[in-house]
């Protein structure tokens, strides 16, 4: 399916931020930002901008004076990385950018540059839930072989210091992928390694942080139902920690976070790592701190959001 770009309505806002991909209508990300920038005194905001056509819309946005960056979504992760004139450390290893952000040159014309802030969501996400936990030297496991699989074995080895990462997936070839690219980014076998088997898991020792990064859904294949079995014994095994549940639409109440919940562990919502990010955001769009305050006022607005959508 095609969907040509539409500049959105930007009219009653001084500076506007946007969100592309598709489809994109549930997000909750405009809410997020419109409370943060309201809390702040400004009359800015995010759009919406829900299209297949790239090129249209980063048209639009290198030709409105009103913009302060975007954040991108799927299915442009990647394909946004040719048209962007930097990209930060965060992306090039996770080989996404989420979030684009201008500087200004010498000559005063505006520099694009893409970041990835999914990582930061996700360790925010840990930092500001779990109280007095250590993961230096521990392992942490990361469930799913997609995108965000990319930005959790950054976020648990860069920022918290996770190691080895494990990886559970139902699709071996997935995770073939992801360790080329890990390989190709320096990282030994050691470091980041596919768990296959519940024996396995029941060797290993335990992971103390966890990144689910699957949708929600009831194994029904074979390769679906070991790669759940494998999460089980992980789960099952050693001291408990604590569990980020990517999935939050349309609920957070998950196959996984039962699971975990029923194995002792804590369970993180989605929402947490969701606002982690677009804080993040906010940050490089405006220039300014982002402290408690504006946290909180960002999980109320999303949370406001979730149960208006029900």
């Amino acid at each position: 399916m095609t969907m040509a770009f539409s500049p959105p309505d930007t009219s009653s806002l001084e500076r506007a931020a946007y969100l592309v991909g598709y489809p994109i209508a549930h997000s909750k990300s405009p809410s997020l930002h419109h409370a943060i920038y309201s809390a702040m005194g400004q009359s800015w905001g995010q759009c919406l901008c829900e299209t297949t056509d790239l090129e249209g819309f980063l048209a639009y946005l290198k030709s409105d004076p009103k913009c302060m960056g975007s954040g991108v979504t799927m299915p442009f992760k990647v394909a946004v990385i040719p048209h962007l004139d930097q990209l930060t450390n965060e992306s090039k290893a996770i080989g996404a950018v989420n979030t684009i952000f201008f500087k200004t040159a010498a000559d005063g014309s505006r520099i694009y540059c893409g970041t990835n802030t999914d990582c930061v969501g996700i360790r925010d996400a840990f930092f500001t839930n779990v109280k007095g936990s250590s993961y230096r030297g521990k392992p942490g496991l990361v469930v799913g072989g997609g995108g965000t699989c990319r930005a959790a074995i950054y976020t648990l080895q860069k920022f918290m210091g996770c190691s080895p990462v494990y990886i559970v997936n139902r699709d071996v070839g997935e995770v073939e992928a992801v360790l080329r690219e890990c390989h190709a980014q320096g990282m030994d076998d050691d470091l980041v390694y596919y768990v296959s088997t519940r024996e396995q898991a029941e060797q290993l020792p335990p992971p103390r942080a966890i990144v689910s990064a699957v949708p929600d859904f009831l194994p029904v294949t074979e390769d679906e139902k070991t790669a759940r079995d494998v999460l089980a014994a992980l789960l099952e095994s050693g001291d408990k920690g604590a569990l980020l549940e990517m999935c939050y639409h349309p609920s957070p109440d998950t196959e996984i976070s039962r699971l975990a919940t029923a194995c002792g562990w804590q369970v993180i919502g989605g929402i947490e790592a969701m606002i982690g990010q677009g804080l993040a955001q906010a940050s490089l769009w405006t220039g300014r701190d982002i402290d408690d305050r504006l946290r909180d006022v960002a999980r109320k607005a999303v949370q406001e959001a979730m149960v208006s959508a029900h």
